[in-house]
């Protein structure tokens, strides 16, 4: 069973709320200095904000690329990947694009993973995780939209935004799993808010938690 303490090391710390104040991604680095919480997770506006809190701290910064809909163009999601590491990120979170995927369009989605992951990782060691929107997906879309993640550069499959229900279970991990096998970073994200749901998607497959729950989670008796 995977402790309170092990757990948040794998939280990515979440606040993407299209009306989150300032005040709200200062409580939220607070909370996760405190709780030492993998990294937060916010929105490109608030990556400097979150870099100057957190500078000096475990903590990482993630911020979101082509979020919540994944329809920018490549070049418009590299762009924003490349700024987000200039403003001090370390992690980006894609979304990937669902409507080229549903047309079978696979080059396409190829292509605006590997303009993500070229731009972000031209500066430092980032690392990128691509979502898939799994709530969205048949049951050959999500192996297939995982393979092209795994096989375009990326380090994580992530199952989804949290804007499109349902979000994250433990069939789709497992699935997720299977498909790019041990050793690919998973991150399950989307409508997890209890300890219990958290530790069942650790256990089929994935090693990173996406939440705004995390501190109802650490803190559950």
């Amino acid at each position: 069973m995977v402790t309170k303490e092990q757990l948040a090391k794998l939280i990515d710390h979440t606040l993407l709320k299209p009306n989150a104040t300032k005040d709200e991604i200062k409580r939220l680095c607070e909370e996760a200095m405190k709780h030492s919480f993998w990294s937060v997770c916010v929105n490109p506006t608030y990556v400097s904000l979150a870099t100057d809190i957190l500078g000096g701290t475990e903590v990482k910064v993630c911020s979101v690329v082509g979020f919540p809909l994944g329809a920018n163009t490549p070049e418009i999601k590299a762009l924003e990947a490349e700024k987000a590491t200039k403003d001090g990120a370390s992690e980006i979170d894609m979304v990937i694009n669902i409507g080229a995927l549903k047309s079978r369009d696979y080059e396409i989605v190829k292509r605006d993973i590997r303009e993500v992951v070229e731009h972000a990782k031209a500066r430092k060691d980032i690392v990128v995780k691509v979502i898939i929107e799994t709530g969205l997906l048949t049951e050959e879309e999500k192996v297939i939209a995982s393979r092209l993640v795994k096989e375009s550069g990326a380090d994580f499959v992530k199952t989804s935004t949290g804007f499109n229900a349902p979000g994250a279970n433990v069939h789709d991990v497992k699935l997720i799993r299977e498909t790019v096998g041990p050793d690919f970073g998973l991150k399950a994200s989307g409508g997890i808010r209890t300890y219990r749901d958290a530790v069942k998607l650790i256990e089929a497959g994935a090693n990173r938690i996406g939440t705004s729950s995390g501190i109802a989670i650490v803190g559950e008796n």
